[in-house]
């Protein structure tokens, strides 16, 4: 108490870690169970408000689902509202269409065959109660919209529907047993058909209805011809009109109306190929600013450009990078600080990025350094040769944020994927499983490592104690790893791929 009449308030502690529980799963396969190659999930993504997720797979499909569990309680959602009771409501998805985005391909003035592996899949804002997404594969991207179309039906015929064949004919007259051939154009092939003495009871006009409706996806436009190198990202304008795609060595903005031109806006490409350094890996627009956008590079460097400085934006406004440790560098170094992922916090103040060993986290408005440093595969560094030679070490992992920003994930092997906290004081860092039973292989791990330089050099010397164990002394297994995983954007829900299943769960 201060003076009798004011309360101090302690400040708030960091939130407590989170309980993650098994939703649901799409294609569990059985034990033993080959899984095809077409059918590996090589793309997951949230819209915007959540209601539905697409996968994309190697084989060029494109799957949707939606949730059912907000539409089948919002009656429940407003009386618990009410009364101000905490809605605890699990989250619910069914699979909801699919189609085939991209078709294998071969390139013949270059010999190269383009596979229909689905890259990236973006959601577009949705009009008219139709769904737009963007897909690409190493070339093409497309632009797809989804829709649920009325099927026509003629009813309150003249004739008895069962009876009915072909176009709208019946195979016996209306007062006699006797059957009669009917042609296709309804006219009738016996010359015993006759109206009955007082003439139809009554005549009624066919009616067009529609009872039933079919989703179809229909590819809009078609955006190709415009990448030489292979496409690795694809990211939506918050102007509604505009997307970036990136391969290795350009950046080109397109207008989602123009399929056939598109303006270069990033091309680090040397005018000697011997002089090439290091190559762009990932891209991503800002979420609320038109003007900004962001690409990271091979050698672990994360540029932020400005579209209103100059149209080609070969010069960046920032850039961020970790100054290297001296006396660290390896053969290996250059290798695992190239970064994979790299995404945006919904507010737009920071950014994630994911490199082979750690994920971090970065303050836009701080380019000295990242603000936290999370250490996802330290216990690989004695194992380095062993992933270069597999070519385990060029495994390009994906990485995302919680709506709220306090937490952060990304996958590893063993089809493992680790959560960690990044709000100020938080040691939450949680190993899940991707199976039904996300907990079997969690072990207390230690808070946020530090980032000096002896914590690292004891963390190795841990794991080469322990060849061929994690963190958490589990045997780690390079065939089955997890990739591709997002957060939902309002909701603690994650949903994550294992080879060709789709696993989702909450807290």
């Amino acid at each position: 108490m201060n003076g009798g009449d004011e309360v101090v308030t302690a400040p708030a502690g960091p939130p407590q870690p989170l309980d993650w529980k098994f939703s649901q799963v799409f294609g569990e396969r059985t034990a033993g169970e080959e899984v095809q190659e077409v059918d590996i999930i090589s793309a997951i993504e949230f819209d915007k408000t959540g209601d539905h997720l697409a996968t994309g797979d190697r084989g060029g499909r494109v799957v949707l689902f939606e949730r059912t569990d907000t539409k089948d309680h919002d009656a429940l959602r407003r009386d618990l509202e009410r009364t101000d009771h905490p809605i605890n409501r699990h989250p619910e998805f069914r699979y909801k269409t699919e189609f085939q985005s991209h078709e294998p391909e071969f390139d013949y003035l270059k010999s190269l065959e383009i596979e229909e592996k689905i890259n990236k899949i973006r959601w577009c804002q949705t009009a008219n109660r139709a769904l737009f997404l963007l897909s690409t594969n190493d070339k093409t991207i497309k632009f797809w919209k989804v829709q649920e179309k009325k099927v026509k039906k003629i009813s309150e015929m003249n004739l008895d529907p069962p009876k009915a064949v072909g176009n709208g004919c019946v195979a016996s007259s209306s007062n006699s047993n006797s059957p009669t051939l009917c042609l296709a154009n309804g006219g009738s092939s016996g010359n015993d058909f006759s109206f009955p003495p007082g003439g139809l009871p009554s005549l009624r006009l066919p009616v067009v209805t529609s009872q039933e409706t079919n989703l179809v996806a229909r590819c809009r436009r078609v955006y190709a011809h415009a990448h030489d190198y292979h496409i690795n990202s694809i990211s939506n304008n918050s102007d509604g009109e505009t997307f970036i795609s990136a391969d290795d060595l350009r950046i080109n903005l397109w207008n989602l109306e123009i399929s056939n031109q598109s303006f270069n806006i990033v091309d680090v490409k040397p005018a000697n190929m011997e002089d090439l350094t290091e190559v762009i890996t990932s891209a991503e627009f800002h979420p609320t600013h038109c003007n900004m956008l962001v690409y990271s590079s091979s050698k672990g460097s994360i540029r932020l450009i400005d579209l209103r400085q100059s149209a080609l934006c070969d010069s960046h406004a920032k850039l961020f990078e970790e100054p290297e440790a001296p006396g660290s560098r390896s053969f290996f170094t250059e290798i695992i600080a190239s970064i994979s992922d790299i995404k945006f916090a919904k507010d737009g103040r920071y950014m994630l990025s994911r490199d082979y060993m750690t994920l971090k986290l970065w303050d836009i408005n701080m380019d000295s350094g990242p603000v936290s440093t999370f250490q996802v595969h330290e216990y690989l560094r004695p194992k380095l040769c062993d992933l270069y030679e597999n070519d385990s070490i060029f495994d390009k992992f994906e990485c995302c944020l919680s709506g709220d920003g306090l937490r952060v994930a990304t996958g590893s092997y063993s089809n493992l994927f680790r959560i960690f906290g990044c709000a100020p004081g938080s040691t939450e860092a949680t190993t899940l499983e991707a199976s039904k039973n996300p907990m079997r292989r969690q072990v207390q791990t230690p808070s946020r490592p530090s980032r000096s330089l002896s914590s690292i050099t004891r963390v190795v010397r841990r794991g080469a104690e322990t060849s061929g164990v994690d963190a958490n002394g589990n045997s780690f297994d390079f065939t089955t790893k997890l990739l591709h995983l997002a957060w939902h954007p309002t909701e603690n829900s994650i949903a994550c791929a294992a080879a060709n299943s789709l696993y989702m769960y909450y807290a």
